[in-house]
């Protein structure tokens, strides 16, 4: 399916007006990201990225963990299907180097709007100020946090899920292994009941075929991939599972879902997940979506039907996994196949 103009025309607008990170020296980049991210607050960067539902109440406030301080926002629904309420857990994009709470700020009200679940959504620190593995560190501290006081955010700290996209992908689903291996350590760690991950990357040294198949795109183009990978690993070993989720023991991890585009560079790293996460047992839908581009929850007033479909796909797996769920906690059972405006496998 076609390209729609009004992505050609963002990614046009994006590359003239702050252009990407992705190839810059390290040190250049933090002032790179400031000039992108006043891009962002404009208001032609605030029409396009959107805003919560005005019925979703927001708060912005930090969560503590052993190593760090960081700012979270949380987005709780007009009422919800039970109180206390399960928890999502949410991780920006931005190939790790930039990106923030606004950037996610539509998506994040949506779920929680239609789940009835609270949504937390966590700033962590960025590369290369803060390279690999500080911000899987950060999201896993983060969710860990979250978990140990449900009265303080209103959770039920046995239902929780966690989602992200692009890198907030990679570390949604490296904190599900995280929490796993503890677990299997003999330590407490959350119980994480579904993943949503959207257009995530999962391998950060080997360059899958649709990089070589959609060199240039809207958003982000092949090239960018591994430069952001460059400066999130920052000379560490990519091959590592918590870097390179492709590479690692997927068994015992929660249900999935995991969306793809069509005209994204990244787009095998999804769907290699996919079939990854399948051989290991783990139940996965996996969408996805005709005609779009990379980037596409954070535009939902350019490209609303998808943007709209993806919330509510996301939501959806909440609502069975975490919300509806016969005994109150994680089902058992994969995630319902429902129809979406892709192909879903």
């Amino acid at each position: 399916m076609r390209l729609p103009l009004r992505a050609r025309v963002v990614g046009a607008l994006r590359t003239r007006l702050s252009g990407s990170v992705a190839h810059l020296p390290p040190e250049e980049v933090p002032a790179a990201r400031e000039r992108s991210g006043r891009v962002q607050a404009g208001p032609a960067g605030r029409f396009i990225v959107g805003s919560h539902d005005r019925g979703v109440v927001t708060q912005d406030t930090v969560v503590t963990t052993p190593d760090v301080v960081l700012p979270v926002r949380v987005y709780r629904p007009p009422e919800t299907a039970t109180v206390p309420a399960p928890l999502v857990v949410n991780f920006h994009g931005g190939g790790y180097v930039q990106g923030d709470l606004d950037q996610s700020d539509w998506f994040c009200g949506q779920v929680a709007l239609l789940s009835g679940a609270v949504v937390v959504s966590v700033d962590y620190r960025l590369a290369p100020e803060h390279p690999f593995p500080v911000p899987a560190q950060d999201a896993y501290a983060a969710t860990s946090a979250l978990a140990a006081e449900p009265g303080r955010w209103g959770i039920d700290a046995g239902r929780i899920g966690v989602m992200g996209d692009s890198a907030g992908g990679n570390l949604a689903t490296v904190v599900c292994l995280m929490a796993r291996d503890a677990r299997r350590r003999g330590e407490d760690a959350p119980a994480i009941g579904v993943q949503g991950l959207v257009y995530p990357g999962t391998e950060m040294v080997e360059v899958l075929p649709s990089e070589r198949a959609i060199p240039h795109a809207p958003i982000l183009d092949a090239a960018d991939i591994r430069g952001f990978a460059s400066l999130y690993l920052a000379g560490a070993d990519g091959t590592v599972p918590y870097a390179s989720p492709l590479r690692a023991d997927l068994t015992d991890l929660p249900p999935a879902v995991v969306q793809t585009a069509e005209h994204d560079p990244l787009r095998d790293h999804g769907r290699f997940y996919v079939d990854a996460l399948r051989r290991a047992g783990v139940a996965v839908r996996h969408t996805e979506y005709q005609g779009a581009p990379h980037g596409y929850i954070s535009m939902p007033r350019l490209l609303p039907t998808v943007a709209h479909q993806s919330a509510w796909e996301i939501a959806d797996a909440v609502r069975r996994e975490l919300v509806d769920a016969p005994d109150g906690g994680p089902a058992a059972s994969a995630v319902r196949e429902r129809s979406a405006p892709g192909r879903s496998g």
